[in-house]
């Protein structure tokens, strides 16, 4: 066996020792991305909340309410749709 065998055995192995770790480096960054929900595009996290102000976002009763202390529908109206929400 000449010098070219161990030369190569030494290129051959630190050629390829960085690809294990790059592979599991990019797992790890992809599984993060994934598990954060690409928060960059969300505005919501997984409990419904607003990323931005962390308060509930408004259902549609809080909008009526609104409406309805805003003087734009009546009591009858808001009475109404009250009901046909929370049945």
């Amino acid at each position: 066996m000449g010098p070219w065998m161990y030369d190569s055995w030494i290129h051959g192995w630190f050629g390829m020792w960085p690809w294990p770790i790059l592979i599991i480096v990019l797992i790890i960054v992809l599984l993060l991305f994934l598990g954060r929900g690409c928060s960059g595009r969300v505005s919501q996290n997984s409990r419904g909340y607003d990323a931005g102000t962390g308060e509930p976002p408004e259902t549609a009763l809080d909008i009526v309410k609104k409406r309805y202390a805003k003087g734009e529908i009546s009591k009858e109206e808001f009475q109404q749709i009250k009901k046909d929400l929370l049945s």
